[in-house]
């Protein structure tokens, strides 16, 4: 009869660990592509609608920020647009 080492356990429960770990992570894939398709359904719909995707995926970007967040980046894109003489007051413009 063959013995079973001490080490036999072990192994069988990490593989278990493991297969538990891969399948948890296999269903939060699939949901995760559940959810990407609806996303690209609802874009589809405001699209069909006459919205501008590319747009509304700012907006979305943009209310994920807080207030303070939107204003830094926005005082650097106008730093940075008034340097290239992209808007109004630049320093180009008298160049």
């Amino acid at each position: 009869m063959t013995e079973i080492g001490h080490n036999s356990d072990a192994h069988g429960i990490a593989r278990d660990h493991l297969r538990a770990f891969v399948e948890r992570i296999e269903r939060l894939d699939e949901e995760a592509k559940a959810l990407n398709d609806d996303r690209k359904d609802v874009y589809g719909e405001a699209k069909s609608m006459g919205f501008d995707v590319k747009i509304l995926k700012k907006v979305i970007a943009l209310r994920r920020k807080d207030d303070q967040e939107r204003m830094e980046e926005d005082l650097i894109l106008q730093t940075y647009l008034q340097a290239l003489g992209m808007i109004e007051g630049s320093s180009e413009e008298g160049a």
